[in-house]
């Protein structure tokens, strides 16, 4: 147990394994050599080994000793630069965030610039990555996050709903309403593009809409949401797919809704978050005002567009059923 070991004793047994003497020992720690070989013996007590052993006038670790100096000068010196790293962030006023990849590009990256030109002064790192932070052992302030429960220790704020929907070119919308009317059996026949990290995926939608033969293999699987969206906007299938990462394609017309009589899946997707006290940054603060109002704007820009279209809204507050990939919240899209 960590609690057990005398960090104090341990500076002292490697500052004497590294420099030989007890004498130079002291003088690096400010100590009297006395106070060095009791805290040395105080610790060989603990292990019930010996440690050191003279040469001439030298203390050379034994072999317990030099496993002992390994982890410990290891451990130090990880914990020295971890110190460093945490000073030069807060000296350089650097704010470091992480975000999955198709958000970062498609979303974020339209839209940071202004807020870099309110705080110009700060230094800003966008880690584009699916993992999440481990905010444990590594030097970042949030995650902005595509994920449906809260997890729990974290602070945690929702930045806005995402809207998921079978989206499709409307050329080969077109092709499948040659096909078939009803929009269940224009997907029977469709080319179904899989987004194999989302959340809602199309095993999932299927079932849930009572389809009793889902299919088992896509014949298009991407685990990049941008690739799913550029392949659908190509007129190669149809995707389910997130209106807020393909709303370019929208709003351009690349993109439509496969049917306005098949809801729309909504639900808090993209939200903040870190451990409580990184809010006390005042940066982190500030950010999350930034996101949280382009987040309500987007949103809003989102769901007119998607009424206008004539799209009814289903999953507010709900289940949202997830593909054979996890559980909803087990990871961002790519």
């Amino acid at each position: 147990m960590l609690k057990d070991i005398n960090l104090n004793a341990m500076r002292h047994f490697e500052a004497v394994a590294r420099l030989g003497r007890v004498s130079k020992a002291a003088a690096e720690l400010q100590v009297t050599t006395s106070a060095v070989s009791q805290q040395i013996r105080l610790l060989e007590q603990q292990f019930g080994v010996l440690l050191f052993r003279r040469d001439n006038r030298r203390l050379v670790p034994t072999e317990e000793g030099e496993r002992l100096y390994y982890s410990v000068s290891r451990a130090f010196r990880m914990v020295a630069d971890v110190h460093s790293a945490i000073v030069r962030q807060h000296q350089q006023r650097q704010f470091i965030m992480r975000a999955s990849p198709t958000f970062g590009v498609r979303w974020l990256g339209p839209r940071i610039k202004s807020f870099l030109e309110k705080h110009h002064d700060w230094s800003v790192r966008v880690d584009a990555t699916p993992e999440f932070s481990d905010f444990e052992t590594e030097l970042v302030d949030l995650d902005l996050r595509y994920s449906y429960f809260a997890e729990p220790g974290m602070h945690e704020t929702v930045v806005m709903r995402d809207f998921v929907l079978p989206l499709v070119s409307p050329g080969y919308l077109a092709e499948l309403r040659d096909r078939a009317t009803d929009p269940m059996d224009q997907i029977a026949q469709a080319r179904l593009i899989d987004s194999v990290k989302t959340f809602v995926r199309w095993d999932a939608w299927l079932t849930h809409r009572g389809v009793s033969e889902v299919p088992s293999v896509y014949s298009l699987r991407f685990d990049r949401s941008s690739m799913a969206i550029q392949l659908a906007a190509d007129g190669a299938g149809v995707a389910l797919e997130s209106a807020t990462l393909a709303w370019r394609e929208l709003s351009e017309g690349r993109l439509v809704p496969l049917s306005p009589d098949l809801a729309v899946i909504e639900f808090p997707g993209y939200r903040i978050v870190c451990p409580p006290r990184h809010m006390n940054r005042r940066i982190v603060r500030l950010f999350t005002d930034w996101v949280v109002a382009e987040g309500a704007r987007h949103e809003a820009e989102i769901r007119t567009f998607l009424k206008a279209a004539g799209c009814r809204f289903d999953g507010v507050g709900g289940p949202v059923p997830v593909g054979e990939n996890g559980m909803a919240g087990s990871g961002p899209p790519g």
